[in-house]
């Protein structure tokens, strides 16, 4: 069944965005460029039409897979990067690697060579971040960052991957406050890494921050920030 978007809902998330940009600028003293990535879990089709081709939002992301495969056919996807943001795993790749354009959470040798070899198929080059899980949490996905420039260099094997940069997610634990610690200590990562050119990074992205953080993430040099609830509300619908 296709939702229904009320005038008011419609007229909600168009100056939620507008805000949402506004709030961007202001925080964004580095002056670089930063991608809104519209989160868009549980968000109905319909919506996140209406967010791309009504109100200028390039770049989407999903978690899951089969939420993805369910949404994708009834997508508009003129003009729109469908990145695929959660944690994925290795038999599942085969079924999202001709639909998406990035691939956020990459954090194994096993995942990246599954990766490479299903973009091998599909005669392509699949851009990846790699996830670094900056506050060494246990029972998380990223890479340990004293294994990160290690990673990257085994990364180099694979001909159908290209890396564009690094991905995190804030500890959960994290009070806003500490923020700025753990995005500043992955900004040092990334910018470290790039003039060694491990993979002679085009357009190399630094993916941080959600709706709770992501000022302070553009803040410490984010160039890409993935907003959800604080685009699209709660996400219940008339």
């Amino acid at each position: 069944m296709k939702t229904k978007l009320s005038s008011e809902y419609k007229a909600a998330i168009a100056e939620s965005l507008s805000d949402i940009r506004k709030r961007m600028r202001d925080a964004n003293g580095k002056g670089q460029e930063v991608t809104l990535l519209c989160a868009t879990k549980t968000v109905p089709v319909e919506v996140i039409n209406y967010a791309t081709q009504e109100l200028g939002i390039t770049d989407i992301g999903e978690n899951r897979v089969q939420e993805l495969l369910s949404k994708y056919d009834e997508l508009e996807k003129e003009n729109v990067n469908v990145h695929f943001i959660g944690s994925l795993q290795t038999n599942k790749v085969k079924y999202i690697i001709d639909k998406v354009c990035m691939i956020h959470s990459v954090d194994s040798l096993k995942l990246a060579a599954e990766i490479d070899r299903q973009a091998k198929k599909h005669n392509k080059v699949m851009d990846i971040l790699v996830e670094i899980n900056i506050g060494e949490e246990e029972n998380k996905g990223g890479i340990a960052p004293s294994e990160l420039e290690g990673f990257l260099e085994k990364l180099t094997a694979f001909e159908n991957i290209r890396v564009r940069g690094l991905m995190t997610i804030a500890p959960f634990w994290c009070e806003k406050s500490d923020y700025q610690k753990y995005f500043t200590k992955t900004y040092q990562f990334f910018i470290d890494i790039l003039p060694k050119k491990i993979h002679n990074i085009y357009k190399p992205v630094l993916s941080m921050g959600m709706s709770d953080s992501f000022e302070t993430a553009i803040e410490c040099g984010s160039t890409l920030v993935r907003l959800g609830t604080v685009v699209f509300g709660r996400r219940e619908y008339k």
